[in-house]
């Protein structure tokens, strides 16, 4: 299947929203050099109809914030880490929004909370709509800041 498309620019790390888990903002890394992608969970717990219950992790430096999620197996996926270690992992389908493009993705459950974003990208998920440009990142738009409390003053 040829896509003749406009594919649209992203840099190797962007903000992607995630509409069906009502997040809409984690960071992610495009990796050309995996083939599967990935997002970041903790307690998982498989369900006896043949979905599984997790907790997405949003952001790596506020652990508590989370959101916790149950979706469907679609498959589960012997996959091989960098480290040449094989793992079986459920993976699950749901969409992603960067900047106006929106598509249906697989991803592998499992534990990133050493890696420095939460959600990984890979060549499935990339191709055909993205392009990714390996010097620039957030091509679509920064996390907003949030509004920071003043300090009480003193007494």
């Amino acid at each position: 299947m040829r896509y003749d498309g406009p594919q649209t620019i992203i840099g190797w790390r962007e903000y992607v929203a995630l509409p069906d888990f009502g997040v809409q903002h984690i960071k992610a890394k495009a990796d050309t050099g995996a083939r599967t992608s990935a997002l970041d969970v903790a307690n998982l717990v498989e369900l006896d109809d043949g979905r599984v219950r997790f907790d997405l992790m949003i952001d790596r430096t506020h652990p508590e914030q989370s959101v916790t999620v149950e979706a469907e197996v679609v498959r589960f996926a012997k996959v091989k880490s960098s480290f040449g270690q094989a793992h079986t992992r459920p993976i699950i389908e749901t969409r992603i929004r960067v900047g106006s493009v929106e598509k249906v993705v697989q991803f592998g459950l499992l534990c990133r909370r050493n890696m420095l974003c939460r959600m990984l990208l890979g060549r499935a998920a990339l191709s055909p709509e993205f392009l990714v440009d390996p010097d620039r990142r957030y091509l679509h738009g920064r996390k907003p800041r949030a509004t920071r409390r003043k300090k009480k003053p003193s007494t």
